[in-house]
């Protein structure tokens, strides 16, 4: 039997995959590492199929390594009897709890089989909140910035744990990128935020992300020609329009 690491995606409970959605529908019990994931995942199993954890929010890693043998051990029998999965909001790659849970299922319970369910990653989501495209060719560096880092060298980077926007932005701003944010993207309503104003994030939230990009960064797409052949077009009717007018 196997257990499984299911990628919620961003947070709309509609933005899990196909995939996922039937291991959800599919496994005995489902796991949660916090009160975020277990709201999404109650979108698509019933509150009698969700185990509870219990994770420290602390920093001391012989409590957290603790819990994780905790959850590993509370975990396996589950997954040796049936199928089990952990849900983790993103993807169970990317920045993300499962990591260890994982490490911890091999040191103590390596006979447990875990399989990875894919989800659209933070990283993701926030392009398209943010309207960001990052073109063929382009480089993209995945940074993390708590407690105010602002890590510099890229032309383009997603910064996941922007816990100090304020003086993130500043640095970077000083170091020549231009900075945008967001905070809980595609979560629930109200609560989602875009902007370039980091002030308006100083208060510190672990879900708050930033895209920094080199000022005055210059890109060429095959397509950008479009745009230029549309704005000749445009120029010559106006032309044309002017010039028949004063007929």
């Amino acid at each position: 039997m196997t257990l499984y690491g299911v990628g919620l995606g961003p947070g709309d409970p509609d933005l899990i995959s196909v995939r996922g959605r039937e291991i959800l529908d599919g496994v005995d019990v489902v796991y949660s590492p916090g009160r975020l994931s277990r709201a999404v995942a109650t979108e698509h199993v019933p509150e009698s199929r969700i185990g509870d954890l219990d994770f420290p929010m602390t920093s001391d890693e012989e409590r957290l390594r603790e819990a994780w043998k905790q959850a590993a051990a509370e975990i396996a029998p589950e997954a040796r009897a049936g199928d089990a999965a952990f849900v983790t909001l993103g993807d169970p790659n990317v920045y993300s709890t499962f990591g260890h849970l994982r490490r911890t299922l091999d040191a103590f319970h390596p006979d447990v089989d875990v399989e990875i369910v894919p989800g659209i990653s933070a990283m993701t989501a926030f392009a398209t909140a943010l309207d960001v495209e990052i073109e063929a060719g382009a480089g993209l560096a995945l940074r993390e910035a708590a407690g105010g880092r602002a890590p510099t060298g890229p032309d383009r980077m997603v910064l996941f744990k922007v816990t100090d926007a304020p003086e993130t932005a500043r640095k970077l701003r000083e170091a020549d990128y231009d900075v945008r944010f967001g905070r809980r993207l595609f979560m629930e309503a109200g609560e989602t935020t875009v902007t370039e104003d980091a002030d308006a994030l100083a208060d510190r939230d672990y879900y708050t992300l930033a895209y920094a990009e080199r000022r005055g960064l210059e890109t060429s797409r095959a397509t950008d020609e479009f745009a230029v052949d549309a704005d000749a077009k445009g120029r010559a009717s106006a032309t044309a329009d002017a010039e028949a007018g004063d007929d």
